[in-house]
C-alpha cells in the first residue's frame, strides 16, 4: 500500500509540474492558436490524472469523469475557440493579416511577463506549502503546484490585452482548480464532479458571445480600446 501511495503521489506531482510548464507556455506564446493547443494538452493531463487516481483508489466514477473532461476540454472547447478565431480571420489564418493575440497584445514585455509570473508561481507554491497540508489523499507538492498555476493563470489574464487569450487564461484557471479538486476530493459523487464541467461550459458560451460581440463592435479582439470612455 505504501508503494502504491508513493507511485500515485509521484504521478500526481509529475502531472502537476507538466501542467504548470504548459501554463507558462501559454503565457509565452504569441499566437492564440498555439495557446489553444497548449490548453488542450494541459486539459489532457487532467484526464490522465483522473485515470491514474481511478486506478489507484478503485473509483470507477473517475473513468467517466476523465472521458467527459477529455470530450469537453480537449475536443469541444479548443474546437469552439478555433472556429471563432477562423471566423474572425475570414476562414483562415491569412498571411499579412493581423493575427489575434500577437506579441503586441502584451501589456508589458514578454520577458517581464514571464519573470513576474515566475515570482507569482513561487509565491503561490511556497505560501501553500507553508500551510503544511500533508496526507496520502492530498499530495502536498501537487497542491502547491495547483496554487502556483492559479497565480500564473491570473497573470495570463492580466498581461494579455485580447479577449481570446484572457478566455484561455480563465479556462486554464479552471484546470488548476480541477487539479486541486482531484488530488483533494477525488471521491466526490460524479454528479458534483460534472457540475464543475457544466460551469466551464457556461464560461465557454459567455466568452464566445463576448468575443463575437467585441469583434463586431471594435473589429478587433484587443481590449485596449475599453480603457477609453466613448460618448
Amino acid at each position: 500500500m505504501g508503494q502504491s501511495a508513493g507511485v500515485y503521489s509521484g504521478a500526481a506531482d509529475a502531472i502537476a509540474a507538466l501542467m504548470l510548464l504548459l501554463e507558462f507556455g501559454m503565457l509565452r506564446q504569441s499566437l492564440i492558436r498555439d495557446q489553444v493547443r497548449l490548453y488542450a494538452a494541459q486539459s489532457a493531463l487532467i484526464s490522465v490524472l483522473a485515470v491514474v487516481i481511478a486506478a489507484e483508489r478503485g473509483l470507477a466514477d473517475l473513468y467517466a469523469l476523465a472521458a467527459l473532461s477529455a470530450a469537453l476540454k480537449v475536443v469541444a472547447v479548443p474546437y469552439v475557440l478555433r472556429r471563432l478565431l477562423l471566423r474572425r480571420a475570414g476562414g483562415g489564418w491569412r498571411t499579412g493579416e493581423e493575427t489575434p493575440g500577437v506579441a503586441g497584445s502584451y501589456t508589458v514585455g514578454v520577458a517581464s511577463a514571464v519573470l513576474v509570473s515566475i515570482a507569482l508561481a513561487g509565491f503561490g507554491f511556497f505560501a501553500f506549502g507553508a500551510l503544511h497540508v500533508s496526507s496520502r489523499a492530498a499530495p502536498v507538492t501537487a497542491l502547491s503546484i495547483a496554487a502556483a498555476m492559479v497565480f500564473v493563470a491570473f497573470g495570463l489574464m492580466i498581461v494579455r490585452r485580447d479577449v481570446a487569450s484572457q478566455s484561455i487564461g480563465f479556462f486554464s484557471l479552471e484546470n488548476a482548480i480541477s487539479l486541486a479538486a482531484l488530488v483533494v476530493a477525488a471521491g466526490l459523487p460524479l454528479i458534483l464532479e460534472t457540475a464543475f464541467l457544466f460551469d466551464l461550459l457556461v464560461a465557454v458560451v459567455v466568452f464566445g458571445m463576448l468575443i463575437r460581440a467585441h469583434h463586431a463592435q471594435a473589429e478587433s479582439l484587443s481590449t485596449a480600446d475599453l480603457t477609453r470612455l466613448r460618448g
